[in-house]
């Protein structure tokens, strides 16, 4: 039986908040910032705290889930799916921006850098995972998607319908790749084909997570055109509410840090005092 989970682990590098936690340049200043998608950056990192307590209790089985059950997934998915639209959004924003400032060359250089660092980080995930825990280290994550997701969608961003028919396109063979296709080897994983008794703590295939990528890119160049939002919306950025929400959105890549050792030390101690011993 083939076993993924994707509990989107905590990243590495401070870099990785320029790279697709926030939509173009780091900006002090949140009126600067297009407020919605810190918003929905922001439910989306408390949706995922929430995943990945439910995740960890079962891990240390604490707490007995099934991680595989409908329910679960239909909490999951709208997480990551919000993630990676946030992604082709975000690539969108800052490529709006960075045009009026550098040259194509430098504009390519530009990306071309981020979509490698941010798979040369998802290697470093993958060289962690396997020496603990190990069983089930991350061989094709969330980062390695999102920095080969780049580099590929980079030659895309100009476009503006072509980005949504081949979303759609990878969507859907994603999924047919994912429901009647097994195989009997790892090298094509990367892309979608999933070998048999196959399990790992984090799987984002290209086919269908690039789709998805393509899909924000698509959102990103018809609503944020020029740097500017093409749509009318109600700033409720001041709202007490909304202000914590959208400080969890500006502030992702400090939660990805923390909130894994957090939960986990917590957990660690919970266990420590009710049971007088440590966690296995």
């Amino acid at each position: 039986m083939v076993q993924i989970h994707s509990p989107l682990l905590s990243f590495f590098s401070p870099n990785l908040y320029r790279y697709f936690f926030s939509h173009g340049s780091v900006k002090k200043n949140p009126s600067e910032r297009f407020w919605e998608i810190d918003f929905l950056r922001g439910i989306a990192i408390f949706l995922m705290i929430v995943y990945h307590l439910v995740f960890d209790l079962n891990y240390f089985d604490l707490y007995t889930t099934n991680l595989d059950s409908p329910p679960v997934l239909l909490f999951l998915y709208p997480i990551s799916t919000t993630f990676l639209l946030l992604v082709g959004i975000s690539l969108t924003v800052s490529y709006s921006r960075a045009q009026q400032k550098l040259s194509k060359q430098q504009l390519r250089l530009k990306f071309l850098k981020r979509g490698a660092g941010v798979f040369g980080l998802g290697l470093i995930i993958t060289l962690v995972t396997w020496v603990y825990p190990h069983n089930g280290f991350i061989v094709f994550g969330v980062l390695h998607c999102i920095g080969l997701s780049i580099l590929l969608a980079y030659p895309l961003i100009r476009f503006r319908n072509l980005p949504l028919i081949l979303g759609v396109l990878c969507i859907i063979l994603g999924v047919f790749l994912r429901i009647t296709v097994v195989v009997d080897f790892p090298w094509l994983l990367w892309l979608g084909f999933v070998p048999s008794h196959f399990y790992t703590l984090d799987y984002f295939s290209l086919l269908p997570w690039f789709g998805v990528v393509l899909i924000g890119v698509f959102l990103g160049n018809s609503l944020y055109q020029n740097n500017k939002r093409k749509f009318s919306l109600i700033d409720h950025s001041q709202f007490i509410i909304s202000r914590g929400v959208c400080f969890l959105g500006r502030h992702s890549l400090i939660i990805y840090l923390l909130h894994q050792l957090i939960i986990v030390g917590l957990l660690y101690f919970i266990h420590f005092v009710v049971n007088g011993s440590r966690i296995v």
